[in-house]
């Protein structure tokens, strides 16, 4: 049951996203760069496609390592956040500044470690946050920061430090709650631009 539990929850962090990048494409012609929007998503939607094939080859028990799927995850993450990011900015130099710490993210994952790769991947997340927020002023939008920064790393450290799985399968639903939110403000985007 538990195991069910933890791959339904892993499952729709996969489906979500996409689905939500589907419904995505040629919508929203208000954003500046709409085109970024469903990659955003597709992004975010393929990372947890390959975080389930990294659990794969650990049987399912969360461990704190390094590996190639592993380091899909954090890329294809880095990705989605980036274009989610840069798909409200006008101004190509901050679009390019974007999508080079997103390169870094990926690179140094490898490069370095891990512990690297996420100070950039907190970067792009700073970027996105005040990106969205200049543009979109929506009080909703907190929930990114509470759901897909707070709860998901909260969930994480507590399930790398007591090793009960339990945490593990609020991971994912957590995560999937920010990328709600990003729809969310851009629907309510939309009817305030109409």
């Amino acid at each position: 049951m538990f195991f069910t539990i933890l791959l339904l929850a892993h499952f729709q962090a996969v489906i979500i996203p996409i689905v939500l990048g589907i419904k995505s494409i040629n919508k929203f012609k208000h954003i500046s760069n709409n085109k970024f929007i469903p990659f955003g998503f597709n992004f975010l939607g393929l990372a947890s496609f390959f975080e389930m094939i990294d659990h794969n080859q650990t049987s399912w028990i969360y461990v704190d390592h390094s590996s190639l799927f592993n380091w899909l995850f954090y890329s294809f993450l880095s990705l989605g956040l980036t274009c989610l990011s840069i798909s409200v900015i006008k101004n190509k130099f901050i679009q390019t500044t974007n999508f080079c710490i997103s390169l870094c993210s990926i690179i140094s994952y490898f490069l370095f470690n891990k512990t690297i790769a996420l100070l950039f991947q907190v970067i792009i997340s700073i970027f996105l946050i005040i990106n969205w927020q200049r543009i979109f002023k929506d009080w909703i939008f907190i929930l990114y920061p509470i759901f897909g920064i707070f709860f998901t790393t909260f969930f994480g450290t507590r399930l790398s430090i007591s090793g009960d799985q339990f945490w593990h399968i609020l991971i994912g639903p957590s995560g999937t709650i920010s990328v709600l939110t990003f729809y969310f403000v851009l629907k309510r985007s939309n009817k305030k631009s109409t």
